[in-house]
């Protein structure tokens, strides 16, 4: 819904500005309208979290239909990597949208299909070469990971951990176990799935005492898929020794070790990937969300010598869109540049902030997280929710994940300013929601 405002920003204004710019009651009158329009029309199966609707965006401000500027500490759950609208990456969809918009690489060659393998290839956190097989999403990659794992190792089982996500298409979400909602009505789901603890303290005790005792041998399972950090499940972070077991069973049994970097990956953690923060390598890793700033793309990465299937084996029609390409080869040279440091730096002084917000809360349990990848666990998710609605109430755009955290993930192109903007508004609404109770 395109609306005219008075004394409208312009996008340079609007990516300069630290403060959100509240100008109508929350949500305004244009954004009630539009949300009645949507639910007459769209599936009630999306779960939107509260009535914001977004008309423009410009680094890590969003501007609202009405005219209202929001801080973004989400980025579209943690999608828009470079911000909102980045001019490079603008340049790049249209320079590419002028020449090409489509043509299916399954069929036919694309020189820059090729060529963002290629950057994969060279950033990838593999010490040997790797090939990648380009996707709509991040969904998709869990798929072709699936498909891959079996096809090479002529194994039938698949290991995921509770509080995981990968997913809602049919094989990924039999992966996932972070809400027993999204497995409702949905059974029976892809067999062979089987769920382990995430970050287990026992370390690979429950592997050797249940799975492998009790429900299948080793040689049976063709692959193990983690998110080095958990992403939907609470942006947990597990202990570093423990991912470093985890990778040596696999090699141990011949298991092939799949990192799910859709969320954690691309600069996120203040690494391109979060697996390199534990010194550990994948032989396949998923990528998605913020590989493309925004444009529909996702990549399973794997080492060369698994890509063993054969010619029709896997396919998309437009997995690898030429536009969503050039996005990701100008992503990928912006979060090489400087926004993975820039995550670096501005995440530890969220961290640092939200710790002493954390210290004057008594509703925060725990900050945990690494560079912009930031779980702000409260004691209930009654809580939590009541505070995702005070953020975004004062014009600060958060999101819940796990039980009872708040994701703090916002564009890796947040200045230390914006920063600071964020953590005032994330401690008044701590404070109100403290004060007034979490059903105020």
């Amino acid at each position: 819904m395109a609306i005219e405002v008075a004394g409208r920003l312009s996008a340079q204004e609007l990516a300069a500005c630290v403060e959100p710019r509240l100008l109508t009651e929350i949500p305004g009158p244009n954004a009630r309208r539009a949300i009645d329009a949507d639910h007459e029309v769209t599936s009630p199966s999306l779960p939107r979290a509260y009535p914001f609707v977004p008309s423009r965006g410009a680094g890590a401000m969003v501007e609202d239909v009405d005219g209202n500027v929001f801080l973004d500490f989400n980025a579209g759950i943690a999608v828009c990597s470079t911000g909102h609208a980045h001019p490079k990456v603008v340049k790049a969809i249209s320079r590419q949208a002028e020449q090409l918009l489509h043509y299916s690489a399954s069929d036919f060659y694309l020189p820059i299909y090729a060529e963002t393998c290629r950057r994969l290839d060279q950033i990838a956190p593999m010490s040997g070469p790797t090939r990648s097989f380009l996707t709509n999403s991040g969904t998709e990659a869990v798929e072709a990971a699936i498909k891959l794992a079996r096809n090479h190792t002529g194994r039938q089982y698949l290991v995921s951990f509770l509080g995981s996500f990968h997913g809602r298409s049919y094989g990924s979400v039999s992966l996932t176990a972070s809400k027993a909602t999204y497995h409702e009505g949905f059974g029976p789901l892809l067999p062979g799935v089987l769920h382990a603890p995430y970050g287990d303290p026992a370390g690979m005790g429950y592997f050797q005492d249940v799975l492998f005792k009790r429900l299948v041998k080793p040689h049976e399972v063709a692959a193990v898929v983690v998110e080095p950090i958990l992403g939907e499940g609470g942006y947990v972070v597990p202990p570093k020794d423990w991912l470093v077991a985890l990778r040596e069973l696999c090699t141990e049994h011949g298991i092939l070790f799949v990192a799910d970097e859709v969320q954690s990956g691309m600069g996120r953690t203040g690494k391109m990937w979060a697996v390199e923060h534990f010194g550990v390598q994948p032989d396949i890793l998923l990528a998605g969300k913020g590989i493309a700033s925004g444009m529909p793309l996702g990549a399973m990465i794997a080492r060369a010598d698994l890509m063993t299937w054969g010619m029709g084996a896997h396919g998309s029609t437009y997995g690898g869109n030429p536009v969503s390409c050039a996005a990701a080869l100008a992503s990928i040279d912006l979060i090489e540049g400087e926004l993975a440091g820039n995550a670096e730096r501005i995440g530890g002084f969220l961290l640092e902030g939200l710790g002493i917000v954390a210290a004057e809360c008594s509703l925060i349990t725990e900050v945990r997280g690494l560079g912009l990848m930031i779980g702000v666990e409260f004691e209930s998710d009654v809580v939590a929710d009541a505070v995702e609605i005070a953020c975004f109430e004062q014009g600060l755009l958060t999101l819940r994940a796990g039980d009872g955290a708040i994701r703090i993930a916002p564009p890796l192109v947040i200045s230390r300013d914006q920063a600071a903007t964020g953590l005032r508004l994330f401690g008044d609404a701590c404070r109100r929601v403290a004060e007034k109770g979490p059903n105020a």
